[in-house]
């Protein structure tokens, strides 16, 4: 079976949509911290630890591509990038905090946080 490329197809839903654009395994973390600042690749890849650079430069290219957060170089050597959120991915700010606050409770309620 052929897998869909992204937006290959209209999203059968609203709730597919949005999860198609932050849904991956460091989207969400990585939007979340954006919300505190502009970043650079290097602290990304500290957040996400044990995720190959191969896969943290895709979800941000993929988070660039649908116009959540842009993509600043400089023309400096060594070469400088920096990552922030455009008006588009500000707009989630509401979303990743709840998802934030739901994660905490979440946690909290969990076994493995009782033996600590």
């Amino acid at each position: 079976m052929k897998k869909d490329k992204r937006w290959e197809r209209i999203p059968g839903c609203s709730i597919e949509a949005a999860l198609n654009v932050i849904g991956g395994k460091w989207k969400g973390v990585f939007l979340f911290h954006l919300l505190d600042g502009t970043m650079r690749y290097n602290e990304f890849s500290k957040l996400a630890v044990g995720a190959s650079p191969r896969l943290i430069v895709k979800q941000l290219r993929e988070l660039e591509e649908d116009g959540l957060i842009e993509r600043k170089v400089y023309a400096v050597v060594p070469p400088k990038v920096e990552y922030s959120l455009t008006s588009e991915g500000k707009n989630l700010k509401p979303i990743l905090k709840s998802l934030s606050g739901w994660g905490d409770q979440w946690i909290d309620k969990r076994p493995w946080t009782l033996n600590e």
